[in-house]
């Protein structure tokens, strides 16, 4: 059995953990929720300040030039784009995730409709995130098309003729299990479908390899695993091949090819520049910057390979932890094993008639526990035990900042939890606004 002893050991020997240095965690908490929300770097404060007391007070609107405010979303850009798998000015930072995935949606579908038969279909997951087939299916409500959802494992047999776009997101929000990009993307290409690949769950925290798999289009967020701090820009690339072919439909200035030409006609920029719309938000964006400057620190320690590595170690010591000491209190796992098809979460269920009284899982509440406890994960609801889908308890394990011994930790205060019982207190079967 893995003792405290042994994780502090693993925490001496690990050639990342300087990193969490980098960051700005506050005593008495361990925090396995970088998948909704990054923690703060330890720059981000200073550099913030830094564009409200110096570039926008005293440089004013001069610093759009003198600061390089104009160009910050491809400059942030091209910061990430290794760490996606991308290539030089391929991607920009701007936006919102739903945003942006409206902008690649659509440029998608004018694709499909040029290049081939009548297609008539979207497929997405039936658990993807909700914003992404909300936003999918007001596309498809707005072109008279049909947005499909299957589970995972229905999703190659509908890959027909009629399917326009495959729309996925690489690793899934409530379960932590990953598609293999790259496989998907050749199969849905076999039959003429272009792919979109969400990697809020993905960047920073796994290997992606956008060119390399071949993919259409992606988006992404800049405020889980990229530390870019809560709503910050999200992301989009598009293959370069199809860059060039249509205008996304929102044409705003900052998409023009002259902006400040000020013509009243739209002429798009050539590349990924179009993909830009209006006046962009230079303090969040300056935030992000913090972020993405942490990976360059990790670039010499190892890079994504050592991050995967690390990440898979504490996923494997949390599974095995609490199936060691969490046995007998209901807890089941949603997350694969398999490495190849895990994410950087681990997501554990609870049947529905566990909860106070019998009444639901209570899963909700033991997550509240751990919170008041300083183990901050988080919920997510699930179907009322009527499907596949139960309710989660999840924890992201962001290997910038997480180490071993944080992880023993909390699973030795969820032992505790589930022993005492105290989940079952009325605080915290009080459900909050944000769970």
């Amino acid at each position: 059995m893995t003792t405290l002893q042994d994780c502090r050991a693993l925490d001496a020997q690990d050639p990342l953990r300087t990193l969490r240095d980098h960051f700005t965690l506050p005593d008495g908490v361990i925090y396995l929720d970088g998948n909704s929300l990054g923690v703060a770097p330890m720059a981000a404060a200073t550099r913030v300040a830094e564009v409200v007391k110096h570039e926008w007070s005293q440089g004013l609107i001069r610093s759009w030039n003198d600061a390089g405010w104009v160009d910050l979303p491809q400059r942030l850009g091209n910061q990430l784009a290794p760490w996606i798998g991308a290539g030089a000015d391929e991607v920009v930072c701007t936006d919102t995730t739903s945003i942006n995935l409206y902008k690649v949606l659509s440029a998608a579908l004018n694709i499909a409709r040029q290049d081939g038969p009548a297609r008539t279909k979207v497929l997405s997951e039936r658990s993807n995130f909700p914003t992404d087939l909300y936003i999918a299916q007001s596309v498809c409500r707005e072109r008279g098309l049909e947005l499909v959802l299957l589970e995972p494992e229905e999703i190659s047999a509908a890959l027909q003729d009629d399917v326009a776009v495959l729309m996925l997101t690489h690793v899934n929000y409530r379960t932590g299990a990953m598609h293999d990009m790259a496989a998907m993307t050749a199969a849905a290409h076999a039959r003429g479908i272009l792919t979109i690949w969400d990697l809020c769950h993905s960047a920073g925290a796994v290997p992606v390899t956008l060119k390399a798999a071949d993919a259409d289009f992606s988006i992404g967020c800049g405020y889980k695993y990229l530390n870019g701090g809560p709503g910050a820009p999200a992301f989009v690339w598009v293959h370069p091949r199809h860059t060039d072919r249509f205008w996304q439909p929102l044409t705003g200035w900052f998409g023009h090819a002259a902006p400040f030409a000020f013509t009243p006609d739209y002429q798009p920029a050539s590349g990924i520049r179009r993909y830009l719309c209006g006046t962009q938000p230079i303090i969040s964006l300056s935030a992000l910057a913090c972020g993405l400057d942490a990976f360059d620190a990790t670039a010499a320690l190892g890079g994504m390979g050592a991050l995967r590595a690390k990440s898979l170690a504490l996923t494997d010591l949390f599974i095995a932890l609490v199936q060691e000491r969490c046995a007998g209190h209901g807890l089941g796992l949603a997350t694969p094993l398999e490495h190849a098809q895990r994410g950087s979460q681990v997501c554990l269920t609870r049947d529905e008639g566990q909860g106070v009284n019998g009444q639901g899982s209570g899963a909700y509440a033991i997550v509240q526990a751990l919170i008041a406890r300083g183990v901050i994960g988080d919920f997510r609801k699930g179907d009322g035990g009527t499907g596949r889908h139960k309710d989660i308890l999840r924890f992201g394990f962001t290997p910038l900042y997480v180490g071993f011994e944080d992880v023993w930790n909390a699973v030795e205060h969820l032992r505790q939890v589930l022993e005492s019982g105290e989940w079952q207190r009325a605080e915290f079967n009080q459900q909050n606004a944000v769970t």
